[in-house]
Formats: structure tokens, sequence, C-alpha cells
């Protein structure tokens, strides 16, 4: 029995999907051993208290509004409103950036403190916690990647009420980008 288009389209969106869970879960196993040592790590002697840079509580604000309007993004294209669909992809991207930016400020507090990832002064602590964030930035660097292609496919009107997957794929990573974000910044809060 052959299959119908509708199936196919189906088929080949759960495998999408699959395959980005996949991926998700891969990742978080990469946080779940950073935070594994971290907590291993607090019970050396040398380690040193710290407090969160206010930017970074800053960015996590950012982050988790430019999870709205990406989900916001996602309504309006299923109600084929490509106007309010363009203008919610084009905040989270804004939004996006200020993240990063964001980011290097919190890294600039930081240094400021005299906390330093590298060099006589550098300590576990801080090295851990630039681990965190870096890594947490290269994964968002991929998340940004991929907004500016969902932009760009619907700019080249690729989207509509019946075909979304590819706003679903980009809104799926980047609300697993906030959520890390989240965890992150709260467990270093918590156990600083």
């Amino acid at each position: 029995m052959a299959m119908t288009l509708e199936e196919h389209k189906e088929r080949n969106a759960r495998s999408k999907k699959l395959l980005l869970w996949f991926a998700i879960m891969s990742m978080i196993m990469v946080f779940a051993g950073l935070t594994s040592g971290y907590i291993v790590s607090k019970s050396r002697p040398d380690w040193k208290t710290f407090t969160i840079p206010n930017a970074f509580l800053i960015s996590t604000i950012v982050i988790i509004a430019s999870s709205i309007t990406f989900h916001l993004a996602k309504i309006a294209i299923q109600k084929d409103k490509k106007s309010s669909t363009t203008s919610y992809l084009l905040i989270t991207l804004a939004l996006g950036i200020a993240f990063v930016f964001f980011q290097f400020k919190g890294f600039s507090e930081l240094v400021a403190i005299g906390l330093y990832p590298t060099g006589p002064t550098s300590t576990i602590t801080t090295q851990f916690l630039y681990a965190f964030v870096v890594v947490h930035l290269a994964h968002l660097a991929f998340g940004l990647i991929s907004l500016l292609v969902v932009i760009y496919n619907h700019f080249k009107q690729k989207y509509n009420a019946t075909q979304t997957l590819g706003i679903e794929l980009g809104a799926m990573f980047w609300h697993f980008l906030d959520f890390l974000w989240l965890y992150l910044f709260l467990f270093l809060y918590f156990f600083k």
C-alpha cells in the first residue's frame, strides 16, 4: 500500500522531531556532567564563593522573553498571520542578541571583581563558572543560526498554517536553550 503525501509529511515531521530530541538529550548529558563535576568540586579547599553578576539576571529575563516571542511566532504562523510571525521572529532575534550581549557583560563583571577564567588568579570555581556560560553560549550560537534559518525560510514564504515544521523545530530548540539557561542560572545561584 502506497503512502499518501500527508502520511509522508507526518512521518517526516516525527522523524525530525525525534532527531532533535536525541540531540537535546545529549546536550542535557553534557550539562549534567558539568553540574556533577561542579558539585563534587565544591568540597575542595580552594573553592571560592562568588556572587552571580547582575547581567546574568538580566540575560535570564531576556531569554525568557525571547522564548515567549518565539512561541507567539509559532502561534501566529499557525493562524496564517505572516506579518505578526515576522515581527515576533525579529523580536526573538533581537532578544537573542541581547542575551549574548548581557552574557559578555556578565563576563566583564566577573573580571572586574577579579574572577578570571585562566591565569595565576584563576580558581576551579571560576573555571566551572566560565565553562557553564561558554558551553551554553556555544549552544546558543546554534540556536541563533537555526533562528536565522527560520527567519530566512519565513521570508521565502515556506511557512503557512499547514506547513509549520521548521518554526516548530526552531521553537523546540529555542525553548530548550531557555530552559537550560534558567536551570544553569538557578543552579549557580543556589549552589555557589
